[in-house]
């Protein structure tokens, strides 16, 4: 998937400045689809050039002039042929994750107290997207919400990644839990462990 995509999509929303775009990125979209601000700059400026967005100058009396983008027919034209074509799967590829399995002959310390950050970032951004979800919903149950809805796909991915972030969390104080234990007893047979 190309940044594109991921703008494209964003922009189904409604009109939306760089600006908004880059903090709904922030909320949403950065749950499947990494990106600096100035990249989405960059991008939308790609989109209007090739007419998949419209984009539209703002005066502001005390701001200095802003623009609003738009997706433009071909935009959405563009979306539908990319929700045609088969989707990659996805990997994971984390350097925390790479010391964990170093773990039984490196220091511990260190992985154990970048686990415990982990953790408590996941637990914050559950947290975000808990409250995201609420507002989204409003008074209804998810039930209800998923099925009345005018849109879903912002709830759906954001559901995802509530729970990703959820078991990262779990998993991330569990390692922690389980080399902390070991740290002073290494397992027989297993290559020795370095200690802090």
């Amino acid at each position: 998937m190309a940044l594109r995509h991921a703008v494209l999509a964003a922009l189904l929303d409604g009109e939306s400045s760089g600006y908004q775009l880059a903090k709904a990125f922030d909320l949403g979209v950065a749950n499947f689809w990494h990106a600096l601000p100035q990249q989405l700059y960059l991008e939308l400026a790609k989109l209007e050039k090739a007419g998949l967005v419209e984009g539209r100058r703002v005066v502001q009396r005390t701001r200095p002039p802003k623009r609003l983008f738009t997706l433009t027919d071909e935009g959405l034209r563009e979306l539908a042929r990319f929700a045609e074509t088969a989707a990659r799967p996805s990997f994971i590829r984390d350097d925390l994750m790479v010391k964990v399995q170093a773990a039984d002959s490196a220091p511990v310390g260190p992985v154990v107290e970048q686990l415990d950050e982990r953790a408590a970032m996941a637990a914050a951004k559950t947290d975000i997207f808990e409250r995201f979800l609420r507002r989204l919903r409003g008074d209804l149950d998810e039930e209800a919400y998923l099925a009345t809805a005018d849109r879903v796909g912002p709830y759906l991915t954001c559901l995802r990644g509530l729970r990703f972030e959820q078991e990262t969390a779990d998993w991330c104080a569990r390692t922690a839990a389980v080399l902390r234990a070991r740290q002073s007893r290494p397992a027989e047979g297993s290559p020795r462990r370095r200690d802090d």
